[in-house]
């Protein structure tokens, strides 16, 4: 990449770096601000609230990278425009693609740091943070929480609950069919825990099976099941999917499919996911033509009014479409890549009346 390319990189990754800062910022106090209900119930303190909102920041930069990007890039380039540094350019022969060019290789570099973020960083720390949350607010239970969840694995329903730790869970009901859906048996346990071997050993277990002959009833102090759902599986079960990474939402699809369950929300989730990735370059070069075309002489201000006003558009779209998209019958596909679409032809029309 040549000096110029180079410049215009750092001053985009710069600003980006800058409202990023800012729009956590805000975010860290409007969430820290909805804790304050929650603070005094159990041990769940200040301080505890306050470590939740750190732990919780990588999900919302994830969210909010796009538009703290177009933000950056219009202070940018505006600065740059305003200091007559991009006319010196075009006149020095540089022109509208390869500025496209630059822009798409910051673009790059902020998807890779955006994908690296969602799927490494925020799963974890945000399981991590409702886990602290959890188990401070209730931790006058024996099993702590209300993140119970209802799970399916071939010809077996499990319930649990409630979760004490990553691996312990209280109150585990086991339903079982047979090939034609007909209940086979009912089991209930008061705990239960998971091995390294993904075995549970659930303790004062009873279970009741129906049959022709009537119905049976057997009891034991511990029973060991073999099932493919691990604790890791049962938290993705009480995630929402807009906080869950790609591969999360993969796995989590395909065994709904396998199992004959919706996973409209979770194909839309990934879908958006996929298409917000899109997004990010696509913002970077939707600051150009404010920055070439006829705003080129406008203030910063107006231009950071007008990517706040954009993005937060885009949001607004890319929300309502992933929480009715279902209802309005379109496919998880359209669902999660109209709005980037939009853009891109947002985008398209500012470049050819910027040229």
């Amino acid at each position: 990449m040549s000096i110029l390319g180079r410049y215009i990189l750092r001053a985009v990754l710069g600003y980006t770096a800058l409202a990023m800062l800012v729009l956590l910022a805000l975010g860290a106090l409007f969430l820290f601000i909805s804790e304050q209900g929650d603070i005094g119930t159990g041990n769940y303190t200040a301080s505890q609230a306050m470590m939740f909102v750190l732990l919780s920041l990588p999900t919302f930069a994830g969210q909010l990278l796009p538009i703290a990007a177009l933000i950056g890039a219009l202070l940018a380039l505006g600065n740059l425009a305003r200091g007559s540094e991009l006319v010196v350019m075009r006149a020095s022969g540089i022109t509208t693609a390869r500025f496209c060019w630059w822009l798409a290789v910051a673009g790059v570099i902020l998807a890779v740091l955006m994908v690296s973020m969602s799927e490494f960083v925020a799963p974890p720390l945000e399981k991590y943070a409702q886990q602290l949350k959890v188990f401070s607010k209730f931790n006058e239970f024996s099993f702590a929480g209300n993140r119970g969840t209802w799970v399916r694995d071939g010809d077996t329903v499990v319930s649990v609950e409630q979760q004490s730790s990553a691996s312990r869970f209280g109150g585990v009901q086991l339903f079982r069919f047979d090939a034609k859906r007909r209940l086979v048996s009912i089991a209930r346990a008061e705990s239960a825990s998971v091995d390294r071997k993904n075995t549970w050993r659930l303790e004062n277990y009873s279970e009741t099976r129906f049959s022709a002959d009537g119905t049976t009833v057997r009891t034991a102090s511990v029973e060991e099941i073999s099932t493919s759902i691990t604790p890791d599986f049962l938290g993705l079960a009480v995630v929402e999917p807009q906080v869950m990474g790609l591969r999360d939402l993969v796995a989590y699809t395909d065994h709904l499919r396998r199992n004959d369950l919706d996973a409209t929300r979770f194909e839309v989730a990934f879908w958006s996911r996929v298409a917000r990735i899109v997004a990010l370059l696509l913002v970077l070069i939707l600051a150009l033509p404010f920055a070439l075309g006829p705003m080129r002489n406008t203030g910063q201000g107006a231009r950071t009014v007008i990517g706040i006003l954009i993005g937060a558009g885009f949001v607004l779209v890319s929300q309502t479409l992933e929480n009715s998209g279902q209802l309005l019958n379109f496919s998880p596909l359209v669902t999660g890549w109209l709005p980037t679409a939009l853009l891109a032809g947002l985008t398209l029309v500012m470049l050819s009346r910027a040229r």
